[in-house]
């Protein structure tokens, strides 16, 4: 691969990965962001495949294909199965009443307009800190070392500012995906047992985080944070 089409293809792939964040932010149906993050895996896996090609390690096209299958496949399936078990009528006992749909995010903390002005600046942001480090070994990955930090930072946004548990969950995946993505492009690449690892715990967490949400539904009728607020201690 020459060193000019491996440039545009890194910077292709990194454009769509930064992008893929930006429109979780401007979404507001749970079932579409969750396609937009698998869609964002693709470019993740991407990545990581671009990096092994130009460099010859075929254990980091080991990596891209794990990337593929956990973060644009398995992960997006599992958070799709708790959005349609939420999405599901709650039981006719409990206590709370949902105005809204469960398959909706519709009162987030920060409006979508300001939501993708605080993305805009939180990019520049990103740019301006990864600027030394960039300086120290400009290459075509450590270049876009920004673009991770950027979804990093995007994704601890939406965390903070979302009203629903799984749109949340998605946020914690954006920040993992962020830091993958920092991870490869400053140290071109990591071991595949290091990933594995990290991907281990991952979908750990996104096991237990669909546990909570599906208890969330069972006691309070909806998986919006705000119903915590009705818990008192005794």
């Amino acid at each position: 691969m020459g060193d000019t089409l491996y440039t545009q293809l890194l910077d292709l792939a990194c454009g769509a990965f930064l992008l893929a964040a930006v429109v979780v932010l401007w979404l507001r149906q749970l079932a579409s962001i969750v396609r937009v993050f698998a869609l964002q895996g693709v470019a993740l896996a991407a990545v990581a495949a671009l990096l092994g090609a130009h460099e010859g390690r075929w254990e980091l096209l080991a990596v891209a294909v794990g990337i593929g299958l956990l973060r644009a496949g398995l992960l997006p399936h599992l958070v799709r199965r708790a959005l349609s078990a939420a999405a599901a009528p709650a039981h006719p006992g409990h206590h709370y009443e949902e105005d809204v749909s469960e398959a909706r995010e519709t009162r987030p903390l920060v409006n979508v307009a300001a939501s993708l002005l605080s993305a805009a600046l939180l990019t520049l942001l990103s740019y301006a800190v990864a600027r030394p480090l960039v300086e120290l070994h400009p290459t075509p990955a450590t270049r876009a070392l920004p673009v991770g930090l950027a979804v990093v930072l995007t994704g601890f946004f939406t965390l903070v500012t979302r009203r629903r548990a799984l749109a949340q969950v998605v946020g914690f995946l954006l920040m993992d995906n962020g830091i993958t993505a920092v991870a490869f492009l400053a140290a071109s690449g990591v071991p595949l047992i290091v990933e594995l690892g990290v991907s281990f715990d991952v979908l750990l967490a996104v096991l237990v985080l669909r546990i909570l949400t599906t208890r969330m539904r069972a006691a309070f009728g909806g998986t919006g944070i705000d119903d915590l607020r009705e818990l008192r201690e005794w």
